[in-house]
């Protein structure tokens, strides 16, 4: 019988400690060498899309997901923006013509005879005579402003300095201001019609054709036409540039 004493008693504590070492890992071994068991899961619940129910769960996008890239073939997903429209250009419209002034703005013109080349056309007292013009007052009176014809556009009419025309009444040429009335108009426009002589124009009235205007004792007058040398020449004028 051993001697029970302190070095006994450690000694048989470590051997009692190495058989339950060793049984431990036989217990261990045979544990792993038993087939593995899957453990069992809670089945997932699957998602309920019963209407009235809500899901307080929703799976969170993954990090790693972006937008795929466009392969060939397939339309483009984000078409670029339309590019911007320009207006239309218009072309700017002309403004209006200004309704025509009383007082006419085209070139000025002096009418001269022709059988009497130092004399014009020429107003004194509101009659038109056929005057030698030297002055500048006279030549003033001589100078008129030739336009299309009050009632014919195709014809002449004569406008003074002043804003009057010239208008046969009592078949004599005189200066007086427009009235608008339509009997004004028609003896304001004169239509030019060829003379015996190159460049020259016989003025015939548009409300009294046959009748010409012409020069008898330096009075211009309207006269009934006359197949004579003396009425060509008296009726015969050359329009030439204004003297003033």
């Amino acid at each position: 019988m051993p001697e029970n004493t302190p070095r006994a008693r450690r000694l048989g504590l470590a051997a009692a400690l190495a058989l339950a070492v060793a049984a431990a890992c036989v217990t261990v071994t045979a544990m792993n060498n038993q087939p593995t068991r899957t453990r069992a899961t809670a089945p997932a619940t699957p998602p309920d899309n019963g209407p009235g129910l809500l899901s307080f769960a929703s799976p969170s996008p993954s990090p790693a997901s972006t937008k795929p890239p466009a392969t060939v073939g397939d339309p483009d997903p984000s078409p670029p923006p339309p590019s911007p429209t320009h207006p239309k250009r218009t072309p700017a419209k002309s403004p209006a013509p200004s309704p025509r002034s009383p007082r006419p703005t085209e070139p000025r013109t002096s009418v001269r005879s022709l059988n009497h080349p130092d004399r014009y056309w020429h107003v004194s007292d509101g009659l038109v005579k056929l005057d030698p013009v030297t002055s500048p007052p006279a030549r003033r009176a001589a100078t008129f402003t030739r336009v299309k014809g009050l009632a014919d556009a195709r014809c002449y009419s004569f406008a003074t300095a002043d804003g009057s025309y010239l208008r046969h009444r009592d078949f004599l040429l005189r200066a007086e201001p427009a009235d608008g009335s339509p009997l004004f108009r028609q003896d304001a426009t004169f239509c030019p019609r060829p003379a015996s002589s190159a460049g020259a124009v016989m003025l015939e009235s548009v409300n009294y054709p046959g009748r010409f205007l012409r020069h008898r004792n330096f009075q211009l007058r309207l006269d009934p036409y006359q197949n004579t040398g003396l009425y060509r020449a008296d009726s015969a004028f050359l329009l030439v540039d204004g003297l003033a």
